[in-house]
């Protein structure tokens, strides 16, 4: 059975690559710095269950000190120049979306039809994880359609790649470091401990202040910690669970789907979702930092309202 390991070996093959691409481009003062990161990214996608909880906390903390200290820089891979763009994308028009549609096309195929697939009683996709691995065969397949499409060369992928994560830097690992976090508050009982100072403060003997209490918290935590995957264990361990699905009879399936929904509208108004709100800006060179934040504040206020009536109306019906 294909397990979601073979995803793991696939990411840790790509950022290994970029580890040795790096190292190789001498044209990098810091080449040094970020062959050291993306290698230990790469080590901790193929190798972080020989390295047990320690050794993938030590992974982390040297992570973040090349970060810090500012060990990271952008690269020059070998690839083609803004004028090679420009004219490849005049010849191709709008067949450079192929490669694009090809990942939801590869996608729904590995759900509805390699899902399903078993040989001598055993599932050939791991049912849990069948959408992830789908995904991943998906980038694999759309990789090789842009490939012989554009007729590019073979490295062209991992150089382009290199050039964009070094261009986001640390930023890009935020969402499973964030993730992670969320996990480890979990695990250590913030979620009990807010839940316990949300209700000592607010009365939750109504239906419309708890779901306005998660909704609101989901998003103004998620400000905090730059991740909704982040705020998403402490704030529903701390009052999904308990209150709306547990005293009031939540449908935890819209709870958890909504909850999510207004923690991203919380995602729109924080700069510490770096990669999704200050690396736009970087890339297209804004003279305000915080101008897509700005731009993006109007939908998200209105959207998180929006939230938290569709939670009341629809989760306990």
């Amino acid at each position: 059975m294909i397990g979601l390991s073979i995803v793991y070996v696939l990411a840790g093959i790509v950022f290994g690559a970029f580890a040795v691409l790096s190292a190789l481009d001498r044209n990098n003062p810091k080449r040094i710095g970020n062959t050291i990161f993306w290698g230990l990214v790469a080590t901790s996608f193929l190798a972080g269950d020989q390295l047990g909880d320690r050794g993938n906390g030590v992974l982390v903390l040297a992570l973040a000190l090349i970060a810090g200290f500012g060990w990271l820089g952008k690269g020059q891979p070998a690839t083609t120049s803004p004028v090679e763009r420009k004219a490849l994308a005049e010849r191709f028009g709008a067949r450079l979306f192929v490669p694009a549609l090809t990942l939801p096309l590869v996608v729904i195929f590995g759900v509805l039809v390699l899902k399903p697939l078993s040989f001598g009683g055993q599932s050939l996709l791991d049912p849990k994880q069948a959408t992830l691995i789908a995904l991943a065969l998906a980038a694999v397949v759309a990789t090789a359609v842009g490939l012989i499409l554009l007729r590019q060369p073979l490295i062209s992928p991992l150089q382009e790649g290199r050039r964009l994560m070094d261009t986001v830097g640390w930023a890009a690992l935020l969402p499973q470091m964030l993730a992670a976090l969320g996990a480890v508050f979990a695990l250590a009982g913030v979620g009990d401990t807010i839940g316990q100072l949300v209700t000592a403060w607010i009365p939750m003997d109504s239906r419309l202040t708890a779901v306005a209490v998660y909704c609101l918290g989901m998003a103004g935590f998620t400000m905090i910690m730059g991740n909704a995957f982040a705020a998403f264990p402490v704030m529903t361990a701390g009052v999904a669970l308990p209150i709306l699905i547990g005293r009031f009879d939540g449908d935890p399936a819209i709870v958890a789907s909504i909850g999510m929904l207004s923690g991203f509208c919380g995602t729109l108004m924080t700069p510490l979702a770096a990669n999704f709100n200050l690396v736009p800006a970087a890339l297209l060179e804004l003279p305000n930092r915080y101008a897509v934040i700005h731009a993006q504040i109007p939908t998200a206020l209105p959207l998180l309202l929006v939230n938290t009536g569709l939670m009341y109306v629809l989760a306990f019906r």
